[in-house]
Order: C-alpha cells, then structure tokens, then sequence
C-alpha cells in the first residue's frame, strides 16, 4: 500500500530536494506575514473576535500542507466565505454574542464533515452544477457587498449589518456628514499602500505595511482620541482544543450555509489550485482527496476555536510567486502565525479598525469581473443573461438566495439547450467526400432523393417532441423521397422513449417506401438498437460507419428498388 495515495506530502517528503528549501522558507515567512492581517480583516468581516482569523491559519493551514494535493494552495479565511459565514450564523443569532461564535465555529465543523464526506464518496463533480457564468456573477456581487460593507469602517460611522447593496448605501448616504475624517484619512491611506506595494512587488506584504502604518499612526498621533476605532486587545496565546456544542435544531438551522460555503469554498479552492497547477508539473491535483483535505481542514478548525477555511486566490498567488516548491511553506506559514499568538498579539492593539476595511475592500474588488461580462456580451449571450441574472439576484435577495438562484438557472439552462439541439441538414461538398451543413456550407449539394440530418446530443424523452417536429418537418418539405439518412455520431445516449419513437418513425417512413438508414452509430446506442430490436426491424444492412458510405448504400439500394420496378412493370 502507498501511504502517498492517503497522505499526499509523504511524496514531497521522500523525494525533497535542498535547492527547494530557500523557496519554501521566503515564500512560509512571506505569506505568514500576509496572513497575520488577513485573518483578523476577515474575522472582522465574519462577525467574529480578529483572534479567531489567526486561529484559523493555524492548525487548518498545517492539515490542508499535509493532506493537500496542491504544493501551492494557501488556506486560510476568505472574504467570500467569511460573508456566508456572517450571513448564515447572523440569521440565528446576534453578531458579537457568544453564541454567534460558539456556533461560527460548529459551522466549520458541519462544513468539515460535509466536504469530507463528498471528498470519500467521490462526489466533487457536484461543483460543477456551479457553471462560470454564474460563478461570475455571483463573485462580482457579493465582492460588492463585501466591499460596501467596510464602509462603516473606512468612515467611521455606525450602520446596521446588512447584506443588501442598496440598503448600506442609503444608510452610509443619510450619515456620510457623521464621518470621521482621520478614520477616512487612515483607511485610504492604507488601500493606497496596499495597491502600491503590489504595484511595485507582488511579493511585498503591503497588508502588514499598511497594518504598522495604522498602529504607528494612531499611537504616535494619538488617534483614538480622535475617534478612531481600534482593534482593542487580542488575547495572547494558543487556543484550547475542544469542540463546540450545539443542539440538532442549530445544525439543521446551519445546514443550508453549510452546503453553500462548502460548494462554493471547494469550488473557489479548486480552481486557484488547477490555475497554480500549470506552472507546475511535478504533481497532480485531485479533486477528491482536495475536499477530504478541506475537510478534515475545517474540522481540525472547529477543533481550535476557527470558522470555515479554503483556499485563497491573492496569498496563494503569492506563495508561488515567493518560491513556494511544496507544503513545507504552509508549515512555516502555520509556525509563523503560532509565534504571533505567542508572543506578538499585543502589538495590534493599536490597529484600526479602518486598516483592516482596506484590506478588505483592495482584496474583494479585485474579484468584480467586467471583462468576462463584457466578453460573453459579444460572443455568447444567453451565459451573458445568466451572469447578469446572477448578479441581480445576489445583490437583492441575499447572498445564499443568489447563489442558489444561480444553480437553479445553470440547471434549467442546461435542460432547455438539451430539449433543443442543434439538427442540421448535410449536404456533399462538390469534388469531396465530406458532408456538411447546407446552410454554413453554400456549396454542399443535396443527395437527390435522399435526406441526410444529423442530431447533435443525447436522444432522450425531454427532447424527443422537438426532434419528431423537426425531423417530420424535414421529411414532409423533401419531394420524391426514397431515403432518409440519420447521422447518429452525435447522438451520444437514447432512452426507451426515444426507442419507442424511433420504432415509430421506421414504420410510417416504411409504409410511405421510405428506407430509414444510420450511419456512424457509436456502440452503446448499438447495443441497445440490438436488445430492443430496433436493428432487426431497420435491417442490419442499414447500418454504416459514415455517412459516405450510407450515402453509397443508399444509391444502390435505389437502383435495385428501380431495377425491380421496371422489371415488375415489363
């Protein structure tokens, strides 16, 4: 037995080379430091304590570079799930009471158990009912709410929670006289440093900049007396372990957050994980075991007082660039970050408040996608509408709402492409023996006597109406008809309605004297063609690998066909 199948770092382990340790350590230390402010920034946009965002790049950080496929991926809190955290426990209890953290922490359990879960059952292509479109749109929505949402803090102004765009900014409009202006001053200043260091280095912490910028700035200027809210104190020291407690009736009441942040995290986390993946080809990245990492990452978070976790897309850009070779970086990382909650948690004390809303609003903005709207505009408008309709939906009805909405349009989509797919009539190139659409090909030339369609998905009950239509239509608009050619290459899979509808078919062509002939059927509809005798009642030697030979059979089935008539008649 391979214990690498099981735990994926024993491959880095065994197979270490020296020249990656230099790598490993700068890219450890440097995203360690990127991690410090970022927790708390995150923690404070969940709702929760900012020691709770440490915590959770601790031991969650240290399980996901152990058990983890991607030597890369960065874990930790993100702005996306630190949202749906706020949103889905803030539903049940009171933001900053101590239920609202006890159960923050039991949603990372419940998130821990169901990625684990679909991780053992292999069922991580359910991410896929999450299409790009959608994906999109509802990124770039709640980025907006994520973003507006600081903005009680960027001006130091008090506004009531909410997760509706209009709805915060009315509320910061009717208050914007009540702004603190050195909290504003300090909070642009401080998304100025952050767009700037990464201007001028990605590499460069300009989070942690902005993070002593602010604590230098309110202690020497005495800031706080100005009105600027600060952080406070952070406990010091390392968490204890336990499990939260809960009742069943606050697991069910978690369940539909806990779906969500699960689908969406993996979904975020994966996709950072296969884009690094590219540069790299010295392992590979597996959905499955990445959800069973995750999840037994969220799980060991519960155990250390944290909130749900995945992979980041700006830290873990960050950990490659660094020099990031394998999971050794995030260890340094988790290290980094024990030696802060040891010894360092004092120094934030100062922080504002409003430095950790810049690094909130520079990291979320980011994440609006107007290109790929603007590209699907012109090239493929209907996932336009479903992007839009996305967005619209996450930014009216709510976060969950809006994703949810999302799923639900991918589904109905996907169904309404598959009960209309595209049928084309062929035609012969001239001088060739290729067939082809003869309204893209001007030049392809009809068969004479002979209609030759080809079906282009799944045959199947949804989208069996539209075919008969469409295929009857065809047949009756064709003069003198003796054959009808199929092109079945496309059609990838038939149900017993469709079965029933093709015997059908057979048989009123037949009674017409019209031959109905197929070509390029792939073996699995074969087989069941055979097992329901739809081969017996078309004739084998209707059967053919290509349409050109088809086309060929067909002729010289005419021509006997018309031999026995003349004779039939002398």
């Amino acid at each position: 037995m391979d214990l690498s199948n099981f735990v994926p770092s024993v491959d880095w382990i065994k197979n270490y080379n020296r020249d990656w340790l230099k790598g490993d350590i700068s890219a450890g230390l440097t995203v360690g430091v990127m991690l410090i402010p970022q927790g708390m920034a995150y923690a404070m946009l969940a709702g929760l304590p900012p020691i709770n965002g440490l915590y959770a790049v601790t031991l969650p950080l240290a399980i996901y570079a152990i058990l983890g496929t991607s030597r890369q991926l960065a874990v930790g809190p993100v702005a996306m799930v630190s949202l749906l955290t706020a949103t889905g426990v803030g539903a049940i209890a009171e933001v900053g009471t101590e239920a609202f953290l006890t159960l923050a922490i039991a949603l990372s359990l419940i998130v821990g158990v169901i990625q684990l879960a679909l991780g053992l059952f292999r069922l991580g292509f359910l991410v896929n009912l999450l299409s790009h479109p959608v994906i999109s749109g509802f990124t770039s929505a709640a980025a907006l709410i994520i973003g507006l949402s600081q903005l009680k803090h960027l001006l130091g102004i008090s506004l009531q929670r909410s997760h509706h765009v209009h709805e915060i900014l009315l509320a910061a409009a009717e208050r914007v006289s009540e702004t603190n202006v050195y909290t504003l001053g300090i909070g642009l200043l401080g998304v100025a440093l952050i767009i700037g260091a990464k201007r001028v280095n990605k590499a460069i912490p300009g989070p942690l900049l902005a993070v002593v910028f602010g604590i230098l700035a309110v202690v020497l200027m005495n800031l706080e007396g100005q009105g600027v809210k600060i952080v406070g104190e952070v406990p010091s020291g390392l968490p204890s372990l336990s499990f939260p407690s809960f009742s069943w009736a606050q697991i069910q009441a978690l369940i539909p957050t806990a779906l969500t942040i699960s689908l969406v995290g993996f979904m975020e986390s994966i996709a950072v994980a296969k884009a690094v993946h590219k540069k790299h080809k010295d392992y590979e990245v597996v959905p499955n075991k990445e959800l069973i990492a995750l999840g037994l990452a969220n799980l060991g978070g519960a155990v250390v007082q944290a909130y749900p976790v995945t992979g980041g897309f700006s830290r873990t850009a960050v950990n490659d660039q660094a020099g990031a070779k394998t999971g050794l970086a995030s260890l340094i990382s988790a290290g980094l970050i024990v030696l802060t909650l040891l010894f360092l948690t004092p120094l934030f004390y100062s922080l504002p408040q409003a430095i950790l809303a810049s690094v909130i609003m520079v990291a979320v903005f980011g994440l609006i996608d107007w290109k790929e709207a603007k590209h699907l505009w012109f090239v493929h408008r209907s996932d336009f509408w479903m992007l839009t309709t996305t967005f619209f939906a996450t930014l009216t009805l709510g976060i969950e709402q809006g994703i949810g909405a999302g799923v639900l349009l991918s589904i109905a989509v996907h169904i309404y492409r598959s009960m209309r797919p595209h049928l084309a009539v062929l035609g012969k190139i001239p001088g060739t023996d290729a067939f082809r659409n003869v309204d893209r090909f001007t030049n392809a030339e009809e068969v004479p006597e002979t209609l030759i369609v080809r079906f282009d998905g799944q045959l199947y009950f949804a989208n069996l109406s539209y075919f008969q239509a469409q295929l009857n239509a065809l047949v009756e608009e064709k003069k003198e008809l003796k054959t009808v050619i199929i092109n079945a290459e496309g059609i990838s899979a038939v149900d017993s309605s469709a079965m029933h509808e093709v015997h059908n078919f057979v048989e009123t062509q037949h009674s017409k004297g019209i031959n109905v002939v197929f070509a390029g059927l792939i073996g699995p509809v074969r087989d069941l063609f055979t097992k329901d005798g739809l081969i017996s009642l078309i004739g084998p030697s209707n059967f053919y690998l290509s349409v050109p030979d088809a086309v060929k059979g067909a002729s010289i089935t005419q021509q006997n066909t018309s031999d026995h008539a003349i004779q039939a008649n002398e």
